[in-house]
């Protein structure tokens, strides 16, 4: 897996997502060209790193001229890290680091997750 996944930093509410390995053959054993994955409308991956959320403009003061103590504050993400993220494939945006395919997916493209420990 990536091991210097500290030096990302993901930016409001994106996701960095790492894909799912398709095996390139439908579940009765046929082999499917390349172009039909590509296709697909939608994919499916790991969140491996969550933005913090949906940035929020700090409450107006009377006195604009004061320098203000509070710090960003966001609205934060349903998704979470190690959830299984269902979503538009042509809204992602795929690099590439340490030889391994990532996807950078906004959460708005997300059209559904499954988390482990949600039944638990």
């Amino acid at each position: 897996m990536l091991k210097d996944l500290n030096k990302f930093i993901v930016i409001g509410d994106k996701l960095l997502v790492k894909p799912e390995e398709s095996t390139g053959k439908t579940n009765s054993g046929l082999f499917l060209p390349p172009g039909v994955a590509e296709r697909e409308k939608v994919q499916s991956g790991y969140v491996i790193k969550a933005g913090p959320g949906y940035p929020v403009a700090a409450p107006s003061d009377d006195e604009p001229w004061k320098e203000s103590k509070e710090s960003s504050r966001y609205i934060p993400l349903q998704v979470k890290e190690g959830d299984l993220a269902i979503f538009l494939k042509r809204d992602a945006f795929e690099i590439e680091f340490e030889k391994e395919k990532l996807l950078i997916v906004p959460q708005s493209a997300v059209l559904l997750v499954i988390r482990e420990d949600f039944f638990s």
